[in-house]
């Protein structure tokens, strides 16, 4: 019994409990174990097993020693087989086993091998095998005290093969855990080392909760590029380097497959724009989420969009805004006409369902009429008026036309024109206000806005600009004289932004033909 417990394998067990068997009466020993598929295999045989022939690896059917174990006859806890060795029927037996007969000798006794706590000849109990024990042809009868030790043995040899599967099975369990293990820490230094050495930033954050988006891990990438040592930069979370207008889009994209393009903060108190693509991980299923965040540096691609955008909405001779762009602010400060507005009102106090139909939206598209007029809390923009104690003062729309410029493009060339345009932008831009917008037409015409002016401070802006343009110009040794023209309107709500302008317009060109006579 001691070597059955101190084999290392199924196969020294095995083979371990076949010998035994013979010290105690045995004439030989088979040892049958059930393989994964339900059949049992010769694990061992030890004496001699004339007149059959039994060999290790012999396999035979389940159903067939079920049926045998079923109709032998009880013997102690043992079984002996009725008619040992005779055919059973062919259905019982599977077609890739040649054998036909069960692999056991003419005299034998049969124990069945249970699971360690139930007995040895349970009837249709999953077996863990058979211990087929030979008896001498010829001799005296097996004893009582010799059967009592069969039956004990084969207990012990059901518990050594329990327990030497059961370490086999912690063996590979073992086996495998530390291949997974192995497999783990590869993966978490595949991911450290792709996380670390990443070309653009990246980043691990806290995930819900107070903490969320405290930055708990930073790559050398995104140290680099916000000027910022890892150990400085598990101190702040995202809303901390963030530029302050963007901190919504920053909250709104704080999820899985958010994405942003924002401005962060570096260590010299610059922002850098870039773009933030958030996706979740977690150490297991069931533990906390982090925010895996790549940040990728667009600021060169930034430049190159508001370059684009300042040279759609800026003159390229004099950097000034040009008529797109002054249209735009000026549409900025307009808005529907007044009596839409009182239309929209009393509209309002009705109900809005006809007035909405009226404009072709359907109830349920406005929340006011007003929404249709697109008058909401804006500010009105009016002429104003000396005795009108709440519009005296308005915003301007004064336009400028250079007279005598055509001759100076005639004489000199248009490098001299266009370099005394630079020069009248640059005085204009100097003469008005923080806040006012010069802007250059077309051609020799610049245009002006300045809010919150008086009639009489819009009298003395014009003379303040046409002082500064009429001085002479100096250009390669030439004193260059040019005159100007003005026109001036007052925006007002209700009247559109082209209708404003031409009407400056036509003044100017008015003035000038009144200059010109």
């Amino acid at each position: 019994m001691n070597d059955l417990h101190r084999a290392h394998n199924l196969a020294e067990a095995s083979q371990a409990i076949a010998e035994g068997a013979l010290h105690l009466g045995a004439l030989s020993c088979q040892l049958h174990l059930v393989r994964p598929d339900g059949d049992l295999v010769v694990a061992a045989v030890a004496g001699p097993t004339n007149p059959v022939t039994i060999d290790p690896g012999e396999v035979s059917p389940r159903s067939a020693w079920e049926e045998c174990l079923a109709a032998s006859e009880p013997f102690g806890l043992l079984l002996r087989p009725i008619d040992p060795g005779e055919t059973l029927p062919q259905r019982d037996i599977r077609a890739d086993n040649p054998a036909q007969k069960l692999p056991m000798p003419a005299n034998c006794v049969l124990a069945p091998l249970n699971p360690p706590g139930e007995p040895l000849n349970l009837p249709g109990h999953l077996l863990a095998g058979v211990l087929c024990l030979g008896l001498p042809p010829y001799g005296p009868a097996l004893g009582a005290k010799e059967r009592e030790n069969l039956e004990a043995y084969a207990l012990h040899a059901a518990i050594a093969i329990h327990h030497t599967r059961l370490r086999a099975n912690m063996q590979h369990a073992l086996v495998r855990l530390e291949r997974d293990q192995s497999t783990l820490r590869a993966s978490e230094e595949s991911f450290r080392q792709a996380f670390d050495y990443a070309p653009s930033g990246m980043a691990i954050a806290e995930m819900g909760g107070d903490q969320h988006g405290k930055l708990l891990r930073a790559n050398d990438a995104l140290c680099r590029l916000l000027g910022r040592s890892a150990s400085t930069m598990r101190r702040y979370s995202f809303s901390d380097l963030v530029h302050p207008e963007h901190i919504g889009l920053l909250l709104r994209t704080s999820a899985e497959g958010g994405r942003a393009e924002l401005r962060l903060a570096r260590r010299d108190g610059t922002y850098v724009w870039t773009s933030l693509r958030n996706s979740v991980v977690a150490d297991n299923p069931d533990g906390p989420r982090y925010l895996l965040t790549h940040v990728e540096d667009i600021e060169e691609r930034k430049n190159r969009e508001l370059q684009l955008a300042h040279r759609a909405s800026h003159d390229p001779l004099t950097g000034l805004p040009n008529s797109t762009e002054l249209r735009a602010r000026l549409s900025a400060r307009l808005c529907a006409r007044p009596q839409d507005r009182d239309a929209a009102l009393a509209a309002e106090a009705e109900g809005p369902d006809e007035f909405a139909f009226s404009y072709g939206y359907g109830p349920e598209e406005l929340a006011s009429p007003l929404d249709a007029i697109g008058y909401d809390t804006h500010v009105h923009t009016a002429a104003p008026e000396e005795n009108h104690p709440a519009r005296r003062k308005g915003l301007a729309v004064i336009i400028l036309g250079l007279d005598t410029f055509k001759s100076i493009n005639d004489r000199f060339g248009t490098r001299t024109g266009d370099a005394a345009l630079i020069e009248v932008a640059r005085r204009l831009t100097s003469a008005v206000r923080d806040g006012d917008t010069v802007a250059r037409l077309r051609g020799d015409e610049f245009a002006v806005l300045a809010d919150g002016l008086s009639l009489r401070q819009a009298q003395d802006m014009m003379k303040h600009l046409r002082n500064a343009v009429i001085s002479p110009i100096r250009f390669e040794g030439r004193a260059l004289r040019v005159g100007v023209s003005f026109g001036i309107s007052w925006a007002s709500c209700g009247i559109g932004a082209d209708e404003i302008l031409r009407t400056t317009t036509e003044q100017m060109y008015a003035a000038k033909r009144v200059r010109n006579r």
